[in-house]
């Protein structure tokens, strides 16, 4: 019963990884990052997962490169993290459904504490991930050219598994 009810675990931990982070492509968060957990997730149990494993990191990581190329990027990043904190302490606190509002009342601030929480959550990762970008990437050009270097690598390797 253990190996079923870890196969189990595998699997929806996986793929819910991999349906947030292609979530998170669009919405504020670390979208390839969580699709590579799933995948990393995954890969425990399947072949093909495993065989995805180093291009989909690589490109993970290309992102958070290029999330720190600028100063711009920089600011805008740290704006999103910070509102996110504000969100979720709003949230938390939950003040009275303004008079402004035009939708249901239940409609306000859905979710509660616990949608609260999870946005400072989400805002302190980014806060981490952006500090270990910039320390990874920032005005270090020899560090994005040799992990493009890896990415030309992986892809390589990948048409080689499919051919």
């Amino acid at each position: 019963m253990k190996g079923a009810a870890r196969r189990v675990a595998i699997e929806v931990g996986g793929w819910a990884l991999v349906l947030v982070g292609i979530a998170a492509l669009v919405l504020p968060g670390p979208g390839l990052l969580l699709i590579f957990a799933g995948v990393a997730v995954l890969s425990q149990q399947y072949e093909w997962a495993e065989k995805r494993l180093d291009p989909i990191k690589y490109r993970a990581l290309k992102g958070a490169a290029e999330s720190v190329e600028t100063w711009v990027r920089i600011v805008f990043s740290s704006l999103v993290a910070v509102g996110l904190l504000v969100c979720g302490v709003i949230w938390i606190w939950s003040p009275e459904v303004p008079d402004w509002w035009s939708f249901r009342d239940s409609w306000w601030l859905p979710g509660g504490v616990a949608t609260g929480i999870t946005q400072i959550a989400s805002g302190l990762f980014a806060f981490v991930l952006l500090g270990w970008s910039y320390r990874k990437f920032h005005g270090k050009p020899e560090a994005v050219a040799e992990l493009e270097r890896e990415i030309d690598e992986a892809d390589e390797e990948f048409k080689q598994l499919r051919d």
